[in-house]
C-alpha cells in the first residue's frame, strides 16, 4: 500500500505540468482557436522562470516571469490568428518552433545550472492539515507542493467559470458561433484575445513547474514533448477541465512507470517504456474520433477565422 501510494503521488507530480498546459489549451480552444504552440509556450515559460528564479532568488518573480513569457508567446499567436486571421495550424506550429529556439538561445548559458536552495525549499511538499492524515488518499493528494494544489484549484475554478457563469457561457458562444455571439453584443475579438493570453500563461506555468520544481535544473528541451501530449489530452478530456485532472495524472503515471518497472527488476525494453505515453495518446485519439456525441465534440468554430464583415 505504501508503494502504491508513493507511485500515485509521483504520478500527480509528473502530471502537473500536463495539467497546466491542458487547461491552457482547453480555454484557448473554447474561444475557437486551435493553438498547436503549447510546446513552445511551455519552453518559453520554463526558461524565463528558471532564469529569473536563478537571478533573483524569488519564487514569485520566477512564476510571474514564466506566466508572462507564456502569455507573450500566446500574444504573438493571437495577433496572427485573430487580428490578421492567419492560418491557426501554421501559426501554432511556428510558435512551437519559435519557443524552442527562444529557450535554446536564452538557456544556452544556463545548461547545468541548478535552482537555488531557497526556491527549492519554497516548492517543497507541504501537508494539508487533517486531509493529509487520510490513509493513502492523504499521502497521494494532500502531501504535495504548491504547484500541485494550484492545479487542483485552477481546474475547479475553470470548470465553474465555463459552466456556471455568464462570462463562461459567452466564451462558449464565441467558440461555437462567433457571428451569433457578435450579434448578441459579445466582443468576439476581446474574448479571443483574453482567453488565448490566459491559456498561454497557464502553459508557461506548466513549463516553469518542470524547471523550478520537477527537475529543478536547466536542460535543453526540458519539456520533452509534453506540450504535444497536452494537445491530445484536450481531446481526451473532451474540453472539460474536470476530466483534464484525471487525464493529466493518468499520463503522468505513464511517464514515470518505466522507473518503477526498472526498480522492480522486470526485464522490459526501455524503448517500449519510453514510447508508452505516446502510444496511449494515439490510442486515445483514435478512440475519441469514433465518438459521435455532440457533448464530446470540439467547439463548432474551432480553427475557423472570424471576419465580422462576412457574417
Amino acid at each position: 500500500m505504501i508503494l502504491t501510494a508513493a507511485f500515485f503521488s509521483a504520478a500527480i507530480v509528473a502530471g502537473t505540468p500536463l495539467l497546466f498546459a491542458t487547461l491552457g489549451e482547453i480555454i484557448t480552444e473554447k474561444a475557437g482557436n486551435l493553438n498547436l504552440g503549447v510546446e513552445g509556450m511551455m519552453l518559453m515559460g520554463a526558461v524565463m522562470g528558471f532564469m529569473v528564479g536563478l537571478k533573483t532568488n524569488s519564487p514569485f518573480l520566477a512564476i510571474l516571469a514564466a506566466a508572462v513569457a507564456g502569455g507573450a508567446g500566446a500574444f504573438i499567436y493571437a495577433f496572427l490568428t485573430v487580428t490578421l486571421r492567419a492560418n491557426q495550424v501554421v501559426s501554432g506550429l511556428t510558435l512551437t518552433i519559435f519557443g524552442t529556439g527562444f529557450s535554446g538561445f536564452i538557456g544556452k548559458g544556463l545548461v547545468g545550472e541548478i535552482m537555488t536552495v531557497d526556491i527549492r525549499k519554497f516548492f517543497a511538499p507541504v501537508e494539508v492539515p487533517l486531509l493529509s492524515k487520510i490513509p493513502i488518499v492523504g499521502q497521494v493528494f494532500f502531501h504535495q507542493d504548491m504547484f500541485v494544489y494550484l492545479g487542483y484549484i485552477l481546474a475547479v475554478l475553470l470548470g465553474i467559470y465555463m459552466y456556471k457563469t455568464s462570462k463562461g457561457l459567452n466564451l462558449t458562444a464565441v467558440g461555437e458561433n462567433p457571428a451569433a455571439a457578435d450579434v448578441a453584443s459579445i466582443s468576439v475579438s476581446m474574448y479571443k484575445y483574453l482567453h488565448i493570453l490566459l491559456g498561454g500563461a497557464l502553459c508557461g506555468l506548466g513549463g516553469a513547474y518542470l524547471s523550478l520544481v520537477y527537475v529543478p535544473a536547466w536542460q535543453e528541451n526540458i519539456t520533452a514533448g509534453r506540450g504535444w501530449i497536452a494537445v491530445a489530452l484536450v481531446i481526451f478530456a473532451t474540453w472539460n477541465p474536470y476530466k483534464a485532472l484525471f487525464g493529466s495524472y493518468l499520463f503522468g503515471g505513464l511517464d514515470i512507470i518505466g522507473f518503477r518497472i526498472q526498480g522492480s527488476g522486470l526485464a522490459v525494453n526501455q524503448y517500449f517504456i519510453n514510447m508508452l505515453p505516446y502510444l496511449v495518446t494515439i490510442i486515445v485519439l483514435v478512440t475519441i474520433s469514433f465518438r459521435k456525441s455532440k457533448k464530446n465534440s470540439p467547439p463548432a468554430g474551432l480553427s475557423v477565422p472570424y471576419f465580422r464583415e462576412e457574417r
